[in-house]
């Protein structure tokens, strides 16, 4: 049996089944043609006959640590939009928007400009406008941040920037929220 992958990058299993040639000379290669029942590989496990299949626990972690992920790639500009619904929007193009969302991750050639509502922001790039990070605001050497800054917590790397109107949100602050 052969086994391959398709454009999705998940294996496959030829189930064609090796003919001999006709000359059968036994350095020849035998010729694959269509069996009448497909064979399945034994590194594949064969469906169980319950009705309830349960997901792989690791997998199901993953989905519930992910949540809903935007991710605008690099040369891509997206303008004038409001973002809403997304847990974490990582920014490695251009984005003038508003957004409330739980996490922003800005790649370090990555650019925001506009106004921020997170628990998170992790800023390796460039941002520009209104940010409140309730929880906490993560500026790294590369990341250059400028505005009206309100954070919970913060730490700046050595290199990293920050100009503007920068204040702590006040534990009353945070629990009105």
């Amino acid at each position: 049996m052969k086994y391959g992958e398709n454009l999705f990058g998940r294996r496959t299993v030829d189930t064609r089944t090796p003919v001999p040639n006709a000359a059968n000379h036994p350095t020849a290669t035998p010729a694959l043609v269509p069996s009448s029942q497909p064979q399945r590989p034994s590194a594949v496990p064969a469906p169980s006959s319950s009705a309830t299949a349960t997901p792989e626990p690791a997998a199901a972690v993953r989905a519930d640590e992910s949540g809903s992920k935007l991710i605008v790639g690099p040369n891509i500009k997206l303008k004038g939009v409001e973002i809403e619904d997304c847990d974490t929007l990582v920014v490695e193009g251009r984005i003038e928007a508003t957004m409330v969302s739980r996490a922003i991750q800005i790649a370090e050639h990555g650019s925001f400009n506009g106004k921020v509502d997170v628990d998170v922001a992790e800023i390796r790039g460039d941002f520009k406008g209104e940010m409140t990070a309730r929880k906490k605001l993560v500026i790294h050497a590369s990341g250059r941040v400028s505005g009206k800054i309100r954070y919970g917590k913060m730490l700046v790397q050595e290199g990293g920037e920050m100009s503007g109107d920068i204040a702590a949100i006040s534990a009353q602050e945070q629990l009105s929220r």
